[in-house]
């Protein structure tokens, strides 16, 4: 069948505004914020999760490979298919919060939620997501962050957002929707057991859509803490940084607790009237007047520039239902960071980041308009220092290559509550811009920018050293999250979980048209043009 039969398909089940075929729309597929691939043959937005199941299996039947996006905000090539000639499922469109339900203390989204939407409806009712979201959460998706992984705010003592989802929805290769938790009951109501029987929630997490494409999830609610402590030290050494991090997480005393490098807190910027919107989120935050004016005395005490010239910082936010219960966990972290070094100092950047958790997508632009781009890595806490240390060594051989290039790495490390030491790399170097750097930022910030000009030698620099790091974090066993075409998968397991998936994957997507090669799972070959017309 030709592609105008699909297309002419997908528009009535979807509607016709819902099928983008124009090259603008082509040419913003194809790229995410760091990978680039082919173009898409069509972006699909379907308006609800029966049109969704409707169009996968028109999409399919047709043999065309179908590749999910949510907020598009992956650098691992989550939905960048090299060789092109797939239709991009646009889930923007399906964004709402279906459900409140505060008597179970779940909450019911269609996949295209934001994590910031979902934040400010549950802050209504009182209540929070355990993990409640990303840096990225004003465009950051549910459906993306259960498949590719999500994890930052709540993470240290709530895990990630696999942590907290109870079932799903999911569309599978032939269009059917499957049901996972309690919810796969016949007779459910309120998919509030999730280990019901063997784990298929589990099963489609983290699979980059390989398996599926998640239509809605049901995730775990709680109380919002009724109150919030903030902490801040700064290390001359980032060992000790780290030795902290762990200690403070092995006690499982708060909800954020995150190392920033000095390469990211010696370029803070933040200009006045920044200042005063963020000493007014922190007073509304605060949780009563008293509080208020203690939070905006610290942050007034911190000044712009809270962190000391080239040290690392640790940065803690503990939560509770007392006052005395924060003051106490709080007071224990004080004990630890000191025996570790730790210097305290105004708490003004987790303050900032907790008031304002999402306050826009400038971020995908590094300081001054430059490029970034992060790996990951997750190992037990007593193999954090060693982690570490593993990848100061590897990147102080590439000192005088990277410096002659313009390239630079910060690192960012947390804790989460598996519990688990996260470790992030982070390239920086100038280069020009791909799509979503143009468009995801505020037209302000974006007009105080200069674009820079191509710099195709500090590009593949920065994806050697991403190979180096990458080839790291495998040979150390460390797990990662946002794997997408990034990070080997398949190849690094052992042979019988390796094999087990296989298998499932060609029970549920026999054609392998659901996002083929994300994970390293099979290609699949796509029709040219010539062949589209030799079909008409």
């Amino acid at each position: 069948m030709s592609r105008e039969a699909l297309f002419a398909a997908l528009r009535q089940i979807c509607g016709s505004d819902a099928l983008a075929l124009d090259a603008a729309a082509l040419e913003q597929a194809r790229h995410d914020v760091h990978e680039s691939g082919g173009a898409p043959i069509a972006v699909l937005s379907p308006p609800d999760s029966a049109a969704l199941g409707g169009a996968v299996a028109a999409i399919t039947g047709h043999g065309v490979a179908v590749v999910p996006r949510g907020g598009g905000l992956s650098y691992t090539g989550g939905y960048v298919l090299p060789e092109g000639g797939a239709v991009l499922i646009d889930l923007s469109r399906m964004n709402r919060v279906v459900a409140i339900d505060a008597d179970s203390m779940t909450v019911t989204v269609e996949a295209g939620a934001t994590w910031k939407a979902i934040d400010q409806a549950l802050a209504q009712r009182g209540l929070r997501l355990p993990f409640f979201g990303t840096f990225s959460g004003a465009g950051a998706t549910v459906g993306g962050g259960l498949s590719h992984g999500a994890l930052f705010f709540g993470s240290a003592r709530h895990g990630s957002a696999a942590d907290i989802v109870l079932s799903m929805d999911v569309v599978l290769a032939d269009g059917r929707v499957m049901r996972t938790g309690q919810g796969a009951l016949k007779a459910a109501h309120h998919p509030v057991f999730r280990g019901l029987g063997p784990d298929l929630t589990g099963l489609f997490l983290h699979d980059g859509g390989a398996f599926g494409i998640k239509s809605r999830a049901t995730l775990r609610v709680i109380q919002r803490p009724r109150h919030t402590g903030h902490a801040s030290f700064a290390f001359a050494a980032l060992d000790d940084a780290v030795r902290a991090l762990c200690a403070i997480q092995r006690k499982g005393l708060v909800e954020d607790a995150y190392i920033m490098d000095p390469g990211a807190t010696d370029h803070l910027d933040i200009d006045p009237a920044t200042a005063l919107r963020s000493a007014r989120s922190v007073a509304r935050s605060a949780g009563g007047p008293l509080a208020a004016l203690r939070a905006l005395f610290a942050m007034g005490r911190g000044g712009l520039g809270p962190i000391p010239k080239g040290h690392f910082s640790l940065h803690l936010v503990a939560a509770g239902n007392t006052a005395g219960t924060v003051s106490h966990d709080l007071a224990c972290c004080h004990a630890i960071a000191a025996g570790h070094g730790g210097r305290e100092v105004a708490p003004t950047i987790p303050m900032v980041a907790r008031a304002d958790p999402f306050p826009g997508l400038n971020g995908v632009l590094g300081p001054g308009g430059g490029r970034w781009a992060a790996l990951n890595a997750k190992v037990a806490l007593g193999e954090a220092t060693g982690l570490v240390a593993a990848f100061e060594a590897m990147i102080a051989g590439m000192a005088e290559e990277m410096a002659a290039a313009g390239v630079r790495v910060t690192r960012l490390a947390s804790a989460l509550a598996s519990p688990s030491f996260s470790f992030e790399a982070v390239f920086h170097w100038r280069d020009a811009w791909l799509p979503l750097h143009r468009t995801a930022p505020d037209a302000a910030y974006r007009a105080t920018l200069q674009e820079p000009a191509p710099d195709p030698a500090a590009f593949a620099l920065v994806n050697r050293l991403r190979a180096m790091t990458v080839a790291l974090f495998r040979d150390l066993g460390a797990a990662s999250n946002q794997i997408g075409r990034t990070y080997p998968f398949l190849t690094a397991l052992r042979e019988e979980p390796a094999e087990l998936l296989l298998a499932i994957k060609s029970a549920l997507d026999p054609r392998n048209l659901m996002n083929p090669g994300v994970l390293e799972f099979p290609h699949v070959p796509h029709s040219t043009p010539e062949q589209d017309h030799k079909d008409d």
